[in-house]
Formats: C-alpha cells, structure tokens, sequence
C-alpha cells in the first residue's frame, strides 16, 4: 500500500493554469507524488496535515545561490563586486578546507531549506579539490533538500580572464558515480566561467563537456562591465546557445542578444537585490520579458544579502514596477494605466520557472498531479496576513520564512509545525561557527579580513589568470 499524505483546507495555490486555486482545497499525496488537488478529497488511512488558516504552494526554486559562502553571511553587504572578488575569492574562498566547505554547505542548504526553498541550484564555485567536491555533495545529500550541484570548479579559476581549464575529470567522476542519474533528489550541472571570465577556447572545451555528459549549463552573464562585450552574440555564432542553457543575471546584455536567448530556448535567472547592490546593472526582469523570456529568481551571494526567496520577490516586482511607472512618466503620463508586472507573475518565477530552468518543470514547480510532492504550507493566521483578501498578494508582499510551517520534498515531511525535522541545529551552528573562526584565523591578516561588519577590501584589479 502507498504511503498517503492528505493537506487539508488550505487555500491551495497550484501554480497550474489548467487547475486553478482552490479556497478550501486539499493536496492529497501517495508517496513522492502528488495524485489529486481539489475540494474535500477523500482519502483513507492517509496522514492529515491541517492546513487551514494557511496557504498551501508548490515548494520555492532558487535557481542559483554560492552556499559555501554561508560561513559568511552579511560579511559583504557593504561591499561592491570588487571587493567580493577580493575579499571572497582573493583572500577567504582559498582558505576553505573540505569541513569548512562541508559546514557552510549544510547551514546554506538548511537555511534555504527552512524558508520554503525546496529545490536548489548550488552553484559551487569553490572546489579547489575531489575532497571539497565530494564534502560539497555531502551536505547537500544530508539536508534533504532538492538540489541541483552546479560544479563552478575552484577558486583559482576565478580570477578573469582565465585559460585554466575546468576540472572536467572531477565532473566526469561525478557523472558516473554519485550523481550518474537524474531522476535522484540530488542531481549534476555544470557552472562553468563562460566567455565573460575565461577564454573561448576553454568555453567551448566546458560546453563540449556538459554535452557528453547530458547535463545542463548554468553560466554568468551580463553581470556588470564584463557583459557589455557582447558574450551573448559570440556564442550564437557558435552555435553554442539552446535550452539547457541557463543565463545569470543579464543585466548589461544588448536587447538583441536577449531576442538571441529566447530565439534559442535558453532560460534565465535574475538576482535584482544583489544585482543592483554590486552593480551589475538595473535588473533585466522587464527586458527578458520582452524578449520572451520569463526569468526565474535567486538569492546569488549569501554573504551579502538575505538567503531567502521573500526578500527576492519584493525586489523583482518593486524594481519593475518602478521602471513602469517612470517609463510612463516619460511618455507624459501620470503613471501606468495598468499594472504589468503581477504578484502571480513574480511567483511563477519563483517556481515553475525556477523548475523550468533546472531543467525540472515536468517533475516539480506546480501542485499538478503526477509531479513529485514539494509542497510547502505557509501560515496566514497571523496579524500581518489577516483578513486574507488576495493569496498570492499576500505571499509575494506579507510572507517571510517565519510562517514557512510545513514542508514536504518528494512526498518526505522535511519541516512540520516550523521545524525542520531531525536536524540537530546547534551542531549546524557549531560546524559553522568553528569553520569560520579557523579560517578568520588562518587567512592572519591577510587583506584585513575580519568579521564585525567594518571590513571593505581593497577592490579587485582584473590581471590574467596564470595558465
């Protein structure tokens, strides 16, 4: 007998046009799989999960987020991208041994985990070795979350414009062993440099890998100056765009290599708040869209801004309907006449279209049947949430990882009653804390680092990378 899970009373948010919402509506679920959405389902012998008084969703997708920077958390949010490159890549990202990568692995995950990210793209961009790889996927496989690993080889290779090759045995290794399958919860891409930060020459050799492979690409672009240089256009003539391509940021791409991307199927992810604070431009949510791209959402660099998806879907549509508005102006009118950018908008990017650029969309995203069970449970009961006149309003402009009281991935009960369950969280805290005291300690000095808030590196100064 499948094991049945019944959600019950919810206003149950689908995220399927086909479906629609239901207020009351019940999630009923047989093992890892969703098999019936709708009013008063019937369900014997099922395990009931009360949802009333709650808002019951698909789980959140964040579609690229460095997690070993957990250890430190709001150490750069003074900083511009300059000083990250130094401060993060140039003096801290070095000094990370296996553990240490492990310890902010598995409170990043956790963090992400607990605020109604189920599924992840851990864009892993600090393996300096096959040890740090494997403690990498360690944590991620621990935490119970959905997670895509993206190897973004080690920090040696970001230092642009680099001619170091990506380490593509430790790829391969991966590929036919821990992760040689991609129907498991924890599954491969490749997160390599791109045309911006290392050579076409090493470009090519990193899509020619992903291709034997059979695995998806997720690469920076159009992040700051580097974008400008028409990256976008030297691929399409190569050939080298299509839609397991998923581009970064976008900010400073030309509007044609945007019609580029969409002409070729590829999909994006936008990280407004981190992107407008390191500067690598307004945010392209409303020109992808144009361009017939619909962006998914991402949190991008934890040691700067919140690890949450809330935060990032109050920037993504204040941010454009900003620029609505003073586009309108500049038309001579008062303001819009109507609202472009929806609050049903903004939370498909944070979860269908996130599962559409993990390449995931026909196994999660939305509560349709037949998907995997990632389901999460959001409290409305409180004063912040009450009387709830507009669902999805309310969780794109009220909710925040507090009312995040249960979760569900592939159909497991990963968080009930607000707790993550069977995480021992002072032994999460402690590998954290300890992990980033001995690398304060080892890195002596170096460039000033410190913790307290008051440390701004000096900004980075591009030199090419020894070959």
């Amino acid at each position: 007998m499948p094991h049945r899970t019944l959600i019950k009373g919810g206003t149950v948010i689908t995220v399927d046009p086909a479906l629609g919402d239901f207020a009351p509506g019940d999630v009923l679920v047989e093992d890892a799989t969703i098999v019936e959405v709708g009013p008063e389902l019937a369900a014997a012998n099922a395990d009931v999960i009360d949802a009333h008084d709650c808002l019951v969703l698909p789980g959140l997708v964040d579609t690229h987020r460095h997690t070993w920077q957990a250890l430190f958390r709001n150490i750069g949010s003074d900083w511009t991208l300059a000083h990250y490159f130094t401060g993060l890549h140039g003096t801290l990202s070095g000094l990370y041994r296996p553990e240490d990568t492990y310890s902010g692995n598995l409170i990043g995950t956790l963090e992400a985990l607990d605020s109604g990210i189920t599924t992840l793209l851990d864009w892993s961009h600090n393996l300096n070795t096959p040890e740090h790889t494997d403690a990498a996927l360690d944590a991620v496989v621990e935490s119970g979350a959905r997670v895509v690993f993206g190897h973004g080889g080690g920090h040696r290779h970001w230092q642009p414009v680099s001619a170091l090759p990506h380490p593509a045995d430790d790829v391969r290794r991966l590929r036919e062993g821990r992760l040689a399958t991609d129907d498991a919860l924890v599954t491969l891409c490749l997160a390599p440099r791109g045309n911006q930060f290392a050579t076409m020459e090493v470009t090519e050799q990193d899509w020619a890998l992903a291709d034997e492979l059979g695995i998806r690409i997720s690469c920076h672009f159009g992040d700051g100056e580097w974008g400008r240089g028409r990256p976008i256009a030297q691929l399409a003539e190569k050939g080298m765009l299509g839609p397991t391509l998923t581009l970064v940021h976008c900010n400073t791409l030309a509007d044609d290599e945007l019609r580029m991307m969409a002409d070729a199927g590829c999909t994006a992810s936008i990280s407004p708040d981190i992107e407008m604070q390191m500067g690598h431009g307004w945010p392209a949510t409303g020109r992808l869209l144009d361009a017939g791209i619909r962006p998914s959402l991402s949190i991008d660099v934890c040691c700067s801004n919140g690890g949450h998806l809330f935060g990032t879907m109050r920037a993504t549509i204040g941010t454009e309907r900003g620029f609505d508005n003073e586009q309108a102006r500049e038309r001579g009118e008062a303001s819009v006449a109507e609202i472009e950018l929806t609050c049903r908008d903004v939370l498909e990017f944070a979860t269908i279209e996130g599962a559409r650029a993990c390449g995931l969309d026909r196994k999660i995203g939305s509560l349709t049947p037949g998907k995997r069970a990632d389901v999460i449970v959001v409290r409305a009961d409180s004063f912040g949430m009450t009387p709830l006149n507009n669902p999805v309003g309310a969780f794109v402009y009220n909710a925040h990882p507090g009312l995040v009281d249960t979760i569900l991935v592939d159909g497991k009960v990963v968080k009930r009653d607000g707790k993550l369950v069977g995480v021992d969280q002072a032994r999460v805290r402690r590998l954290a804390v300890e992990s980033r005291d001995d690398i304060i300690r080892r890195a002596d000095g170096k460039a000033g680092a410190r913790i307290g808030g008051d440390w701004i590196p000096k900004a980075y100064e591009a030199v090419a990378a020894d070959a």
